[in-house]
């Protein structure tokens, strides 16, 4: 090896050490990772590792290992030849380059025609510091790699439409994102796209609001908006009742999305069915709008005052013959005095064709008007009685009403009867049964059908139709068969019950 000779430069050695020191050399300096372990210095290692990794053991330990043994110096030989140049100067840190962003994602066909065909995309999900400028759009014929750019400047939006193509080519297209680090990879469709005119059937879109009937007040402005849908560009067709419209008063604007039906000031004739028509080719679809256009209603056709007595007024009244195109919800009747003139409402909201004014005052003549009531109002006119309703002063009798007594009378009944019992041989018992009737029934007590009477021995009580016999420190002579009878004019009831007494037995010692 050429390297042999180096034992005997061993002071160039030593000074190429400390210069190691000072300045550190970038490109032969991966190796200082073994630098601290300098210890297996002595024992003889395999002479490729060694030889490039060992610089930095070898310049450290040089001066304590003068009188060393020959392996040492045969260790110095290899780092000693590297060292004599100088190292070159570290390098300054480079400025971070500027790199693309990532590629746009979820890159889409939005529309297709014969001639213009329509992608959008989303952002890319890694910008980065450098920002963005824009976008380029890129398309090729299928089976070729000649890509033209679409946009000649970059764009901002995230929608691009290639106009000015040729019916029935197959495209590729694809996008990318510009910085200042350079274009981006590019999106492309998974798909290549044919150049045409795709059919779409046509379908209207009708509003929920006009799915029902579609009411204005007359004056007001009528602006209906239909979104439909269709390709090609649909043909939009107006009738109402069967009729082509009258476009002097109904104005009609058409899109390539919807419809729309106008008319600035609308009156009752305006009032009907609207149908609408969407056809594409031989494909169609209608929808029918029903409008109402509403106003006040007339008055009541006539009024009478059928009758007066005592403070109060009967009147009838019939509908009236115009309703203003919308449903009566009732009427408003009024009264005035013939002294003050004034008119006070009397009832709202009133859906009979008839009432009774109450609480009008004597000696006064009253004359009554209705008004007419629809969604949009109060009827401007009302109809008035032609005569007037005048209360009398006459005297006020009176006259009770006559009522039929009723009869309440009922013969006598048990609604709770007697239950036997046991009583103890000197405990005061009781016997209770419930009786009912009209008149209030007569009670006789008695004892195996004696009748027991003023005994002291027994108490007899009548409360609210509840009978008790009270038996005081009965014996067992008082035991036997108890029977309540109750009497009024009506009939009798009687209830029976047994009593047993029993004497009290006392246990006696053996």
């Amino acid at each position: 090896m050429p390297a042999k000779p180096a034992p005997i430069k061993k002071s160039p050695a030593k000074k190429a050490a400390p210069k190691k020191e000072e300045k550190p050399a970038a490109p032969a300096e991966p190796a200082p990772a073994p630098a601290p372990e300098p210890e297996p210095e002595p024992e003889p290692a395999p002479a490729p590792a060694p030889a490039e990794a060992a610089p930095a053991p070898a310049a450290e330990p040089a001066p304590e290992a003068g009188g060393d043994a020959a392996p040492a110096p045969a260790e110095e030989q290899k780092p000693a030849a590297e060292p004599a140049a100088p190292p070159p100067p570290p390098p300054e840190p480079e400025k971070p380059k500027e790199e693309p962003t990532s590629e746009p994602v979820n890159l889409t066909l939005e529309d297709v025609n014969d001639t213009t065909l329509t992608v959008k995309w989303r952002p890319p999900e890694n910008i980065g510091a450098s920002g963005l400028d824009g976008y380029t759009v890129e398309y090729c014929r299928d089976g070729t790699q000649d890509w033209v750019v679409a946009n000649q400047e970059l764009i901002i939006s995230n929608r691009y439409a290639i106009k000015n193509l040729t019916t029935g080519d197959k495209l590729h297209v694809r996008v990318k994102a510009v910085n200042p680090g350079g274009p981006s990879a590019p999106a492309s469709l998974e798909q290549p796209v044919v150049v045409r005119e795709i059919v779409d059937r046509p379908r209207i879109r009708l509003p929920r609001s006009l799915r029902t009937v579609f009411v204005k007040k007359v004056g007001d402005t009528v602006n209906l908006v239909i979104p439909f849908q269709g390709k090609p560009k649909p043909q939009v067709s107006w009738t109402k009742d069967g009729q082509p419209l009258d476009l002097k008063a109904v104005g009609v604007r058409n899109s390539d999305r919807d419809t729309i039906l106008f008319i600035r000031k609308s009156e009752r004739k305006d009032s009907g069915k609207y149908e609408v028509t969407v056809k594409v080719d031989s494909l169609e679809d209608k929808a029918t709008i029903t409008i109402q256009i509403v106003d006040l209603p007339g008055p009541p056709s006539s009024i009478k005052l059928v009758d007066v007595w005592g403070f109060n007024t009967a009147l009838e009244w019939t509908p009236p013959k115009d309703d203003g195109n919308a449903e009566i919800t009732g009427y408003t009747v009024q009264k005035a005095d013939k002294k003050t003139g004034e008119w006070f409402t009397v009832l709202e909201h009133y859906h009979r064709l008839n009432c009774t004014v109450s609480d009008l005052i004597m000696g006064n003549s009253y004359s009554f008007r209705v008004f007419t009531e629809n969604r949009c109002g109060l009827s401007e006119n009302a109809a008035v009685t032609k005569d007037l309703a005048y209360i009398q002063k006459t005297g006020i009798q009176y006259k009770p009403p006559e009522y039929k007594d009723r009869d309440y009378s009922e013969p006598p009944s048990f609604t709770q009867p007697l239950n036997d019992r046991a009583a103890t041989m000197g405990y005061t018992t009781k016997l209770l049964c419930a009786v009912r009737g009209n008149p209030q029934p007569k009670i006789l007590w008695m004892k195996n059908q004696m009748v027991i009477g003023e005994d002291p021995k027994f108490r007899q009580i009548t409360s609210q139709g509840l009978c008790t016999l009270e038996i005081r420190k009965p014996c067992t002579f008082d035991g036997g068969v108890y029977s309540c009878k109750a009497i009024n004019p009506h009939g009798e009831a009687v209830v029976n019950c047994k009593l047993d007494v029993k004497a009290v037995q006392v246990p006696t010692d053996k």
